[in-house]
Formats: C-alpha cells, sequence, structure tokens
C-alpha cells in the first residue's frame, strides 16, 4: 500500500501532477483526515473510498488532474459544488490561500454539500486539518447558484450534471474556468465526460478533457 510521499511522487512521475503549486498542495493536505476510520489505511491508495450517505472521496489522481484543469493561483474565489468530506476544497485552499502568503492575498473556498450530514463531516475535517480560516463551508443547494456571493474564479463540481448549470456559469466571472463532469449517472459506461468550461466575452467555450466517473449531482439542476 503507497504511503503519502509515494503516492504524490508516483503522481508526478505519471505526469497527473504537472505543477509545482499543485504538487505542494498535494503534499501538505493528508487524505487521512478526510476519509472514515474504518478506511484510514488505504488513505492514500488511488481510488475512491466511501465517506457514506452514498458518497465517496475522489481518487487522488482525479483531485490533482481537476486542480490542474482549474489553473488556479494566489488570490483566486473559488466555489466548490460537492464537498463531500472536504479534501478537494483543502487542496484548493492551498493553493489560493497558501499558510505561508499573507492573508491579505489570500483567495478563498466556499464549498457548498446538499447533504447535511456530509457538510457537517467537511466542516469538522476541515477544522480539524486547520483549513476554516480559508475554506467555507455552507449545507444548501449548489447547483442553483449561491446567493449573496459575487462572481468567482473558478468553479469545480465534484458531482456529474446533466449539463452545465445556468446558474453557476453566471456566477462564474468573464475569463473564469469551471471543470465539471456531465452525463448521466453510471460513470463513462454511459457517456459521462469531464469538461473545461471558460467564459469568453459572456459566450460558454467548452472543451472536453476525458471519461469519468462521478456520482450524481443532486439539486435542480441535477439529476431528479
Amino acid at each position: 500500500m503507497e504511503d503519502h510521499k509515494s503516492l504524490v511522487e508516483r503522481l508526478v512521475r505519471i505526469g497527473v501532477i504537472k505543477s509545482e503549486k499543485v504538487r505542494r498542495a498535494a503534499e501538505r493536505v493528508k487524505r487521512h483526515l478526510f476519509v472514515p476510520k474504518k478506511y484510514k489505511d488505504m488513505a492514500y491508495a488511488d481510488t475512491p473510498l466511501p465517506i457514506g450517505e452514498g458518497q465517496t472521496i475522489s481518487a487522488p489522481h482525479m483531485v490533482f488532474m481537476m486542480n490542474e484543469l482549474l489553473d488556479l493561483e494566489i488570490g483566486h474565489r473559488v466555489i466548490e459544488i460537492g464537498a463531500g468530506s472536504g479534501y478537494h476544497a483543502a487542496t484548493i485552499a492551498e493553493i489560493v490561500a497558501p499558510i505561508d502568503e499573507p492573508p491579505d492575498k489570500w483567495g478563498y473556498v466556499v464549498t457548498v454539500e446538499i447533504n447535511p450530514t456530509l457538510s457537517t463531516q467537511a466542516y469538522y475535517n476541515l477544522k480539524e486539518a486547520g483549513y476554516l480560516g480559508r475554506v467555507h463551508v455552507i449545507n444548501m443547494d449548489g447547483s442553483a447558484g449561491i446567493p449573496l456571493l459575487d462572481e468567482v474564479d473558478r468553479i469545480l463540481v465534484t458531482a456529474a450534471a446533466p449539463d452545465v448549470p445556468g446558474p453557476l456559469f453566471a456566477q462564474l466571472k468573464e475569463g473564469g474556468k469551471m471543470v465539471i463532469p456531465i452525463g448521466p449517472p453510471g460513470g463513462f459506461f454511459y457517456g459521462q465526460e469531464l469538461f473545461v468550461v471558460e467564459k469568453k466575452n459572456g459566450r460558454m467555450i467548452k472543451r472536453r478533457v476525458t471519461e469519468v466517473a462521478f456520482v450524481p449531482l443532486r439539486g435542480r439542476y441535477g439529476w431528479s
């Protein structure tokens, strides 16, 4: 079974982790703090793991692939739809609000979870791991956008949607990027694909990346 260091080194070696900022985040965030106790010995296996409520924590290679596609920078404001256990939000926070930078340069992550049990779990995991100053957890239907929140630089969706939710695209600033899996429940066997979505001159530009397998997005703009 891989440990934390060997997992990161392998993901760098095979080209999943490409940038120094994503590598640093991978090294700093301890995945074992975000998995249930019964799976602690598998925390650094490159595989999804159950976190309860029929949901999973994504495999590390997918987390860091998505972070590379987001093209994150210090100071970015980020929405994540699907907090899960909080792990992915923590890896983003290490890039947009790294602890070794002054707080006035920090961006932030707002991670939204529709399931109240998981949102509570994410909150306490992030608290224990020391990220609450940089990550904010909200329990609501994130597919319909986040009221009272300004336009943001990046949006990450961690569950497969029927299509790009209009309210989320509207909340993306000009020049911003969204990474989102699109397709029906059931994974790549049923046509799920990962897309990078950019807003250019107010228009939506979609780029297909690869086939994927995610849990279905719930909520008004998700799957019923």
